[in-house]
């Protein structure tokens, strides 16, 4: 590389790194991570993760992280290039060349954010409301009555039905047993109508709850 392009390019960062410096946001605060989903004008859509001070952009095609810097309202995030402003469920997306204005999808958001927390399969379920997060080699959580109970316990190695197309996990606390049956056939959510790729029975006990799942990763 000739030495003016060498030159060039050491400017260009320091003066990337100065950007960036010069209008970041420092906290020592730590907030639990929040997700979002964001639809934008010309079907654009895009996750966020904001952690502490620093947002995560899940773009098409590329992942961006941008400093917080200080702003008059709501949340500001930006670096030499890229600004993301949000506020509540509103939010507005500036990068060379477009500007998107987004709203987040709050139910989408929800199985995003278990996906980023490692979460490997989650299922839903209604009347009483319930969700069940499975985490291999880690932990299962299911939150019954509209999330007034949770209960958690270490995730067994499953067991495989090849014939059935079923998985099942059964384990306990020392308080309380949980069997949890996955089926490969498609199931549709009763109460959002929305389709999953499997069929889902949570036995808590001698409760036996009904829902839909699907795997995140």
């Amino acid at each position: 590389m000739k030495p003016r392009s060498i030159f060039i390019s050491i400017m260009s960062g320091l003066l990337l790194a100065g950007c960036i410096a010069k209008g970041a946001k420092k906290t020592n605060t730590t907030m639990p991570a929040r997700t979002f989903v964001f639809e934008c004008t010309e079907a654009y859509r895009f996750p966020v993760r904001i952690e502490s001070n620093r947002a995560w952009l899940f773009l098409p095609g590329q992942t961006i992280s941008l400093p917080q810097v200080p702003a008059a309202s709501g949340m500001k995030y930006r670096d030499c290039k890229t600004t993301f402003w949000s506020k509540g469920d509103e939010a507005r997306l500036q990068m060379p060349g477009n500007n998107f204005n987004c709203r987040n999808n709050r139910a989408l958001a929800i199985w995003e954010h278990a996906k980023l927390n490692g979460v490997d399969f989650r299922a839903v379920g209604n009347e009483p409301g319930w969700h069940l997060e499975i985490t291999r080699g880690r932990k299962i959580v299911f939150v019954s009555d509209y999330g007034q109970s949770r209960y958690e316990f270490d995730t067994p190695e499953p067991e495989s039905q090849v014939v059935r197309r079923t998985t099942l996990y059964r384990t306990g606390n020392g308080n309380h047993t949980l069997e949890v049956s996955i089926r490969g056939q498609p199931c549709r959510d009763t109460m959002r109508g929305d389709h999953f790729e499997s069929s889902v029975t949570v036995t808590l006990d001698n409760r036996t709850y009904h829902g839909c799942g699907k795997a995140l990763h």
